[in-house]
């Protein structure tokens, strides 16, 4: 059998095509497998910024939950604070009272202590006199009181009776003399 000459060179051509389409296929299929690399490459860069994400998400939850309380941890430790205020002024309120009691109980004593005192001096006094008799004699001199003055004193001095210089001079307490003070002192009778 005899294959024409232009068979042969179809099939050389078609050979040659169908070469040249293994050739162009095994570069498309080179350059694929090249895409395929970057894209795994790609995808495992992805995957570790999604890990460091993952961890830094976690790590700033956990901060969160140390750092924040929530609505209900809040109100329980303003709760507890104010039982504990409550207390600590009860407890305050108390030691005031017992110290004010204490001091009363004190002042009540030095009270007492005075008015026993006051009401001891008063029995030794003499009485107050408030009526004056106007039986003493009409003739004396003035005398201006000294410190340490008393009204016996004053008598002495001046060769005077007591009741008449109590009589002249209207005097209802006796102990009451003041430096500076001028009396009438009744001479003679």
């Amino acid at each position: 059998m005899r294959v024409p000459f232009l068979r042969y060179g179809a099939v050389f051509v078609l050979l040659g095509g169908i070469a040249q389409a293994q050739v162009n296929d095994r570069a498309d299929l080179a350059s694929l497998r090249q895409d395929v690399l970057l894209l795994n490459q790609r995808v495992g860069e992805l995957t570790m910024a999604v890990e460091q994400l993952t961890r830094d998400n976690g790590a700033l939850q956990a901060k969160a939950n140390q750092s924040y309380i929530t609505l209900e941890q809040l109100n329980k430790a303003i709760a507890e604070t104010n039982r504990v205020m409550q207390g600590a002024i009860a407890e305050q309120k108390k030691e005031v009272l017992a110290q004010v009691a204490s001091q009363m109980e004190k002042l009540g004593r030095q009270t007492n202590a005075a008015l026993d005192a006051l009401a001891k001096n008063q029995a030794t006094r003499p009485v107050v006199q408030t009526t004056f008799s106007e039986d003493f004699p009409n003739d004396g001199i003035n005398y201006t009181v000294q410190t340490g003055d008393t009204l016996a004193v004053i008598a002495r001095k001046n060769n005077a009776k007591q009741q008449d210089i109590i009589n002249a001079n209207k005097i209802s307490d006796p102990s009451r003399l003041r430096a500076g003070q001028t009396l009438f002192i009744p001479q003679g009778k």
